[in-house]
């Protein structure tokens, strides 16, 4: 598979080693639309997680794309409220490359190797009456 950055095969990678199953880009959600009703701006996110329903962008970029993505991730929120997404910043990366060994603590800017970063929420159960009386 491709990936468009090497951050995005290393999460796979993570993902795989956890059989977490996931997808790569799966959806392109448009978040608006020109006078003619043609896509004008666009937002793909990076990973899909079924098993957690969330999507996830990974942004180890410059500040004004990063600045970019959290606009396209709160338009998709509001959009579509029912979507879950997290953003995971260069900072929340290089604590997941440190926490599971792939990268030594030396990579984060403290070196303190400490990772709070709790990146998967449970999994949904279900949802409704009978989802919420169990």
């Amino acid at each position: 598979m491709r990936f468009a950055h090497n951050s995005e095969r290393q999460f796979a990678k993570l993902l795989d080693f956890y059989a977490i199953v996931w997808e790569y880009e799966p959806t392109t959600f448009v978040l608006e639309r020109d006078r003619d009703g043609n896509p004008s701006q666009a937002f793909t996110p990076d990973f899909f997680l079924p098993a957690y329903d969330l999507y996830i962008e990974i942004t180890t970029l410059n500040q004004k794309l990063v600045t970019k993505k959290n606009r396209k991730a709160r338009r998709l929120v509001e959009l579509h409220p029912d979507v879950q997404i997290k953003v995971l910043y260069q900072r929340d990366y290089l604590q997941l490359l440190v926490k599971y060994g792939l990268e030594p603590p030396s990579q984060l800017a403290d070196g303190s190797g400490a990772a709070k970063l709790d990146l998967f929420p449970e999994p949904r159960r279900g949802s409704g009456p009978a989802a919420e009386s169990a």
